[in-house]
């Protein structure tokens, strides 16, 4: 029964899409599969997906299958993840570098195309009236997206692009509330005090470990602005646009020396474009930030951070993380 349920349906080669969605189960694949009369039975499907190891192993995404096809061969394509088409996910906090990478990985489009157009190429995407230059940092929205192999890296970033426009959207009362607060009334330069927003967004979301941190930093980031302090961010220290992938682990002397201008330690105000891509809740932060007077804060061990009013409090919680106390 097992040898005969796996043989191909007929010899019919047509083309036949299916698509597997993230999460789904193996049975919930082998019934994707029935519907679509690849299988010629569903229970033997199954438990070959069983016998072989395979159950979880089955891999999201559209694929190309056809009714010559035996079930083993349908089981190593979905294990191998040959699709036409690939979820893929991209985490909050990417630069456009970390997602060309991911791209490149995945075989799904040219990473060095994407970050030329990603990082030189703005002016492209006028109909999304948000960007600022030529820079596309920042508005790369972290989500999870359907992609085609081979797909034109422009179709990728549209793709970011609106899922920017659908989330941060609805944040738009929010964002006139912050603006008026703290950045003034007038409304003739929306765009470029949202991207002023973005940016910040992009530091909280480089800095901030731990979630409860959000607010906090972004809290301390507006309270430094606000007394004319520089930010002194790591995170924005050895940046470097279309370059850059994780924070440096150590920053060193001579890198706080450095003339970019995205370095916070020597330049007033905030850097000239966002550092990474935010998600939502770095930019809700952000646009609420806690009612907290704190001016510092230093990362402990496990991430999260110690906040401080002063700079003696703040030197104070430097040597206690040193001396192992925190």
């Amino acid at each position: 029964m097992l040898a005969l349920g796996s043989r191909p349906v007929s010899s019919d080669k047509t083309p036949i899409k299916v698509s597997i969605p993230k999460g789904a189960s193996a049975n919930e694949v082998t019934v994707a599969l029935d519907d679509k009369g690849l299988i010629r039975s569903a229970f033997v499907f199954k438990l070959t997906c069983r016998m072989s190891g395979s159950s979880s192993k089955l891999k999201p995404g559209v694929y190309e299958f056809n009714k010559t096809m035996s079930v083993p061969q349908i089981i190593k394509r979905l294990v191998d993840g040959d699709s036409l088409e690939e979820w893929i996910t991209i985490p909050e906090g990417f630069t456009v570098r970390q997602i060309a990478d991911l791209l490149d990985e995945k075989q799904l489009a040219s990473g060095s195309a994407f970050v030329k157009m990603a990082i030189d190429q703005g002016y492209e995407f006028l109909q999304y009236p948000f960007i600022q230059g030529d820079n596309l940092e920042g508005y790369l929205f972290p989500d999870t997206y359907l992609v085609a192999r081979g797909t034109d890296p422009r179709q990728i970033i549209e793709k970011m692009l609106d899922a920017f426009q659908t989330k941060v959207g609805p944040c738009k009362r929010d964002i006139q509330k912050i603006i008026k607060e703290r950045m003034g009334s007038n409304n003739s330069d929306y765009n470029t005090k949202v991207n002023r927003i973005i940016i910040m967004a992009s530091l909280v979301e480089r800095e901030a470990k731990a979630p409860k941190d959000r607010p906090l930093i972004a809290a301390v980031l507006w309270n430094r602005l606000n007394k004319r302090m520089r930010l002194e961010i790591d995170a924005t220290v050895t940046y470097r646009p279309g370059e850059s992938t994780d924070n440096k682990k150590k920053v060193y002397y001579s890198d706080l020396a450095s003339d970019s201008p995205y370095n916070t330690y020597k330049h007033f105000g905030l850097p000239p474009a966002p550092i990474c891509n935010p998600g939502l809740a770095a930019i809700k932060a952000v646009l609420n930030p806690a009612k907290v007077d704190y001016i510092y804060y230093v990362a402990k061990p496990d991430g999260s951070h110690i906040f401080s009013r002063s700079l003696e409090e703040h030197n104070k919680a430097k040597n206690a993380i040193r001396s192992g106390k925190l």
